[in-house]
């Protein structure tokens, strides 16, 4: 998959490509929303490799936007991209998936002095119980939440979604080393569900200094090549 990037500011990363992994797991289809898009990948990729997926996207910087209109159309993906806040997304729609990469730093980071970069990257840009309360007004019952975040806010990510009757089925804690803590969990949670959470055996990143065999295999399926550019 070709994907143009900005030449400055945010770009994607390894997240993105091991949400992509996870979300393939509960081969996704029907309405599905991509939140906070940036250049589409993590949408476009799941899309790709669904047919059965009817791909929207929410992306607030008209920049990425662009972006990812440039590229759904490069890989010839049917997309419809809404531009604004999530927050403000028409709530009449409904979704059987919504998936995500969201900003999570959280305020005690020091924050970039890049625009672009801090609205990507820090939460206060998406705070979880306004993000969690919009995502619960926008699914079908009993459907999908999938999404990635800082692995050291598990405990409010629960808590959060509980406050709006969703729970975690699924998690994964992705570590960059065996011996490394979590930096990064990915959680899959649904609406109306009675099920016990699942916990997934962790992923490890790397191998000394190389990428693990799983990595690998997840650079090798989605195949992307990335060229960075203005527009």
């Amino acid at each position: 998959m070709l994907l143009y990037q900005p030449q400055d500011g945010y770009c994607y990363n390894s997240d993105s490509l091991f949400l992509y992994d996870f979300i393939s797991f509960f081969k996704p289809k029907g309405r599905v929303l991509d939140v906070g898009a940036g250049c589409g990948i993590v949408g476009l990729l799941v899309a790709r490799d669904n047919e059965k997926v009817k791909l929207e996207a929410v992306e607030k910087q008209d920049i990425f936007a662009e972006y990812a209109t440039i590229n759904a159309r490069v890989n010839k993906i049917e997309y419809k991209i809404h531009r604004g806040d999530f927050l403000n997304l028409d709530e009449t729609i409904k979704y059987d998936f919504i998936i995500s990469n969201p900003p999570f730093y959280h305020d005690g980071v020091t924050k970039s002095q890049n625009e672009s970069l801090s609205c990507a990257r820090y939460s206060v840009n998406l705070p979880l119980g306004k993000f969690f309360k919009k995502v619960s007004i926008l699914l079908k019952p009993n459907s999908h939440f999938i999404f990635c975040y800082d692995a050291s806010q598990f405990g409010v990510i629960c808590t959060e979604l509980e406050r709006v009757k969703m729970r975690v089925v699924d998690v994964m804690f992705v570590h960059s080393k065996i011996d490394k803590t979590a930096s990064l969990v990915m959680v899959h949670a649904r609406n109306g569900s009675k099920s016990l959470m699942k916990i997934w055996a962790p992923f490890i990143s790397f191998e000394g200094e190389d990428l693990s065999q799983r990595a690998k295999e997840i650079y090798k399926k989605a195949q992307t090549q990335s060229i960075k550019c203005h527009i």
